[in-house]
């Protein structure tokens, strides 16, 4: 049975403030549990007896059989999954210089989890490793991200730095990509096979400051030119776009 201290604890865990608190973030389903297991400490683990005879986790601090209702109350989603899980929150750092020799990307200020989760999927999608985010950007760890990455959190590392100081210091030979709505067109632009590609904000892009460092200014032009289209495109929309084009050039 889950006690009513154990579903506070899952609950508080939407709040940033109580993952940093616990060191603890949540996810829940079957694949997405089965994923990050392998790659996160997984200290706790509530399914139904149904899953668990269909299932043999190992290497679980914790595991709780539960009924389909005690699940439901646990559960942070509409529609609840057979299974939830808490891990523990890795250290993750990383030297930007890595940028050498991969490609990585940079994130100024996504706010949405949804889109932050997406784009963290799509980089799993078209191999990249290390995703460089400003502090101001969504955190992964939020449960709405973590779902969003459908198990990509377990390849893709995530690491939050000052982004202005960390691209101000990098090796001058690394070059650093940005998409803006005035940017030159991708689709002719000379494009490297590592360096780093800067995505920004949903509202308002590269902010200035970043923006200062950016050496290749490249955008996506819409089609054909000149004729009315909407204003811009969602932020996890426009990775998938630039990054499959990065990738196309291999």
């Amino acid at each position: 049975m889950l006690s009513a201290s154990k579903i506070k604890l899952i609950h508080s865990l939407a709040q940033r403030k109580y993952r940093l608190e616990n060191g603890l973030f949540l996810a829940e389903g079957a694949k997405l549990t089965e994923e990050l297991t392998g790659t996160f400490e997984c200290v706790f683990l509530a399914a139904t007896d149904d899953w668990l005879s269909r299932n043999h986790p190992k290497g679980i601090e914790q595991i709780q059989p539960v009924t389909g209702d005690e699940l439901r109350k646990a559960s942070l989603l509409q529609t609840p999954h057979d299974v939830l899980a808490l891990f523990r929150i890795p250290d993750s750092t990383c030297d930007m210089d890595i940028a050498a020799s991969e490609l990585c990307l940079a994130l100024d200020g996504v706010q949405d989890p949804g889109n932050l989760g997406t784009i963290v999927r799509l980089a799993d999608w078209f191999g990249i490793n290390h995703i460089f985010c400003s502090q101001n950007t969504a955190d992964v760890f939020n449960p709405k991200a973590v779902q969003a990455t459908m198990g990509a959190i377990a390849r893709v590392q995530l690491h939050y730095i000052d982004l202005y100081q960390s691209l101000s210091r990098i090796d001058k030979d690394i070059p650093t990509y940005g998409t803006f709505m005035d940017g030159s067109n991708i689709y002719t632009e000379h494009l490297s096979p590592s360096g780093i590609i800067i995505m920004g904000n949903e509202g308002n892009g590269i902010s200035t400051d970043i923006g200062k460092l950016v050496r290749f200014r490249i955008g996506i032009p819409s089609f054909p030119a000149g004729r009315p289209t909407s204003e811009s495109l969602n932020v996890a929309m426009a990775t998938s776009i630039v990054l499959s084009e990065f990738r196309r050039r291999i």
